[in-house]
């Protein structure tokens, strides 16, 4: 009988497979393209002849298999004969044959491992959707390409219920679908939520008390809620908030991830400019050219030069292969990297689709790619690294103006040691250019070294090279940042800190100046073709605007292109930018998006829920000179911000994904707002920023390596300050604990919309952490500090209301009384642990961690 329980229970929930938005990206980018170019022509029902009785063109054909059994199993790479197949491991299962094209790239092979060993998760049901031929003008048709239209709110139903604009859509859409409004909000449910939505923070309970009695005795509520939202929105820990939401969309990380994890010891500049370019309220297309082409704009000051230079730090923090043995393959991966980035965190395309052949569902086409491809190329991205091993792929970074007087992190140097280090280089350099040219003159052993020995001093000396490049001849910090520069006209000597590297000098790769990109068929770096004109392709660049041009906003001869890309891209003939970053903020606020697939507006995305809404907000941001401040305080204010979020069982059943906005959904706090709240309740947040991050001032170095280690994996999952959880270190592959167990995005991608999950390890973090105990003890003593006696149950009224004030923004009820009474009747005698635990409990309460 179990046994049959958990059969159909397999069975049920293969039936009703959901995967999540990461997932489908990671199967439409990685998987399906290299099944539709290497596998289809053989296993698919339009081939015209399925060898094997193997269909991969579908789940359900991939899971059953052909005649010798099944393709995949989630989860079971030994299991899976499509990767005994494609590893090459079985003579008698070797795909793809040599006929089409012969085995797959490591890489690809690794994506197809890490896709089943992550449960094989493909949207796919049914026929699989192959292109036979790119379809542009069906593709265009879509409506995120058409261009923004000047709406104008619906006569209201409801005259009473409406209190701005927004709600005059909403409520057309409730008439049309049968629904109504739930109730308002209670005030200090209104409160709470407008303090963590605005700035990551809960109320005080002074500030609350205050807003109680404001709100009972005003005339005009509005009025008090105005001032409130001003007030917030004025704070600086609003660009705290709202610079966490950006840095999940811009892939943020201080390490580059992937095959050797180093760190980047200069990006919290880049997050401190977000940060700061949001508590400005700096209009959002100047943040965007920004961080496109910062250097490449004008700038009145050098304090503005500096600021442009780091805003191109967008382009610089993505993941990494620096390990990549061949320069030109790591040069077109980064500029695919940085080509998939821009596209989706600003227009909400999935462009590096069309990476390998034209895109199979948005009218993108992989000559479009390729003009994109030539700008990137032609761009110098200084990540700032010693790099992989022998130094691959290592980066310099940019020298920010001097006179802008910006704060340095990294440690001066002793002359001493300075010294050392300058005699030591210059040592290895020596040994290097000896062992080298003996190896040139056909010698294979080389003054007793073995191969092993030349890497090891290439290796050391360019760490030692980057080590010195970071300070000045004095040993004082340079003040330095990640950014992106345009290449030279002219390919450059490369020169290390004090000359040439002469005969240590790495093969180059040819994309050292401005140039454009050759078509690599089917993306392959060997598979060269002609040159594309860099440029911005005309479906991204105008909309549904028609054009006979192939390419436009040619670059000015000499530059990248990357301005004339940001200008493109926040021009009035391109609807996604607005329409984006819109519907984002509205996602951010209410908990979904106007469109649900946030990151991605293409064809394979969702329809708006209401179009009419959308483009009104989109058309209204642009012309408030794309403010996000007034963006963010029109939502808020509206009476759909403020509904409550009860539950209607009646209108749940017309609309359970609650897309009509008919009450406000609830959700869990984020991990930042979990972690910045308990400090807060202790009385412990510090809410001065701090001077560059964990990550800046260990210095250059991969994380957990046992030589030349920047950084233990302990030293960041276990790190814990008294500052913003902004702040916290933010590496690839590991972690703060905190941060980890709540959700934080990979940074492996653009990421607009987190993942929310309830698991038992995060009760259990919130019950059983040092973090949580340590703070939850903090708040007890204060709590029996203010109101001192002997025992637990002295000043017992005075004691618990402060602690739920503090920690649930509320007084207690009969229950929590009588709960607590119980408790404290058990540890009478030690009233610490007692206020300790029953603080923890609070923490660990659905009420603490929801916001409603």
């Amino acid at each position: 009988m179990c046994a049959l329980v958990c059969c159909c229970l397999f069975s049920s929930l293969r039936a009703q497979e959901t995967i999540s938005e990461a997932q489908a990206k990671f199967f439409e980018a990685k998987i399906r393209p290299v099944l539709v170019e290497r596998c289809y022509s053989c296993h698919s029902e339009d081939a015209k002849e399925i060898h094997g009785g193997l269909l991969l063109d579908t789940r359900a054909g991939m899971r059953r298999g052909g005649d010798s059994g099944p393709a995949v199993v989630p989860g079971n790479l030994a299991g899976s004969l499509l990767i005994t197949a494609i590893r090459y491991g079985d003579d008698d299962f070797a795909m793809p044959p040599d006929v089409a094209g012969g085995k797959l790239a490591a890489s690809v092979i690794q994506d197809f491992e890490t896709w089943v060993k992550t449960g094989a998760a493909d949207p796919r049901d049914g026929k699989a959707r192959v292109v036979a031929k790119y379809d542009t003008a069906k593709a265009r048709a879509w409506w995120a390409f058409q261009p923004i239209r000047r709406e104008s709110a619906p006569k209201p139903r409801d005259r009473a219920w409406a209190t701005a604009e927004i709600d005059r859509f909403i409520e057309a859409v409730w008439q049309e679908k049968g629904l109504t409004a739930v109730d308002d909000a209670e005030p200090l449910a209104l409160l709470r939520r407008l303090r963590f939505d605005l700035t990551g923070l809960p109320p005080s309970s002074e500030e609350a008390a205050a807003f109680i009695a404001e709100w009972n005795k005003s005339a005009s509520r509005q009025t008090l809620l105005e001032s409130t939202v001003d007030r917030l929105l004025r704070s600086p820990q609003f660009g705290e908030r709202w610079g966490r939401h950006w840095l999940d969309v811009a892939r943020y990380a201080e390490s580059s991830g992937k095959d050797v994890n180093v760190v980047f010891p200069h990006a919290w500049r880049y997050r401190d400019y977000v940060i700061d370019a949001l508590n400005d309220d700096k209009p959002f297309d100047d943040f965007i050219r920004e961080q496109m082409a910062g250097d490449l704009l004008p700038a009145r000051s050098d304090k503005d030069r500096a600021e442009n230079l780091i805003a191109t730090g967008f382009l610089a923090v993505g993941t990494k292969s620096l390990n990549e043995t061949n320069p030109k393959q790591f040069a077109v991966d980064l500029a695919d990297e940085q080509i998939d980035a821009v596209t989706q965190s600003f227009l909400g395309l999935t462009v590096a689709c069309a990476r390998c052949h034209d895109h199979r569902f948005d009218p993108v086409s992989q000559r479009d790619y390729t003009a994109l491809a030539g700008i990137f190329l032609s761009t110098d991205t200084r990540f700032g690294t010693a790099g992989g091993v022998q130094g691959r792929n290592q980066s310099t970074l940019v020298e920010l103006p001097a006179k802008a007087k910006l704060a340095t992190v990294a440690k001066a140097m002793p002359q001493r040691d300075l010294q050392q280090k300058t005699a030591r280089l210059e040592s290895l350099q020596q040994q290097q250019r000896n062992a080298l040219a003996q190896r040139a003159n056909g010698r294979s052993a080389t003054d007793g070294m073995s191969n092993f020995d030349v890497v090891r001093i290439i290796t050391q000396a360019t760490q030692l090279e980057s080590e010195l490049s970071v300070v000045n001849e004095d040993g004082s910090p340079k003040p330095l940042a990640m950014a992106a520069v345009d290449r030279p006209v002219e390919a450059p000597v490369q020169r290390g800190r004090r000359g040439p590297r002469g005969q240590g000098r790495r093969p180059a790769n040819e994309f050292e100046t401005i140039l454009n990109s050759p078509f690599f068929a089917r993306g392959n770096i060997d598979n060269e073709g002609d040159r594309v004109p860099r440029g911005v392709p005309t479906l991204l660049a105008v909309g549904n605007v028609p054009s006979t041009r192939e390419i436009v906003n040619e670059p000015q001869p000499g530059t990248s292109g990357r301005r004339e890309l940001a200008e493109a891209i926040v021009s009035r003939d391109n609807p996604l930018a607005a329409r984006v970053i819109v519907n984002r903020v509205w996602h951010w606020l209410l908990g979904r998006g106007l469109v649900e697939s946030v990151d991605n507006f293409g064809t394979t995305g969702s329809e708006p829920s209401h179009p009419e809404l959308l483009d009104y907000l989109a058309d209204r941001f642009q012309r408030d000179d794309w403010s996000l401040k007034k963006l963010i305080r029109s939502i808020v204010l509206s009476r759909t911000y403020r509904l409550s979020s009860q539950f209607a069982e009646g209108r749940f059943a017309i609309d359970p994904d609650n897309a009509c906005c008919w009450r406000h959904s609830p959700r869990r706090l984020e991990a930042e707002e979990i972690g910045d709240a308990i400090l807060f309740a202790a009385g412990e947040l510090n809410l001065r920023p701090p001077a560059g991050s964990l990550v800046g001032r260990a210095g250059d170095g991969p994380i957990g390596g046992d030589r030349m280690m920047a950084l233990k994996d302990e030293q960041i999952a276990n790190a814990q300050h008294k500052y913003r959880s902004i702040y916290l270190p933010i590496a690839r592959n590991v972690q703060p604990v905190l941060l980890a167990t709540f959700d934080l995005p990979d940074a492996s991608a653009p990421d607009g919309h987190r993942e929310t999950t309830n698991v038992p390890s995060q009760s259990l973090f919130l019950l059983n952490s040092d973090f949580t105990a340590t703070h939850s003890r903090t708040l007890a003593e204060l709590l029996l500090k203010q109101y001192p006696g002997a025992g637990a149950m002295a000043r017992f009224e005075d004691r618990l209301q402060l602690a739920y004030a503090r920690v649930l923004i509320r007084e207690p009820g009969a229950v929590d009384r009588a709960a607590a009474k119980t408790l404290m009747a058990r540890h009478q005698n030690d009233p610490v642990t007692g206020w300790t635990s029953l603080v923890r409990a609070l923490f660990a309460s659905a009420q603490f961690r929801l916001l409603e």
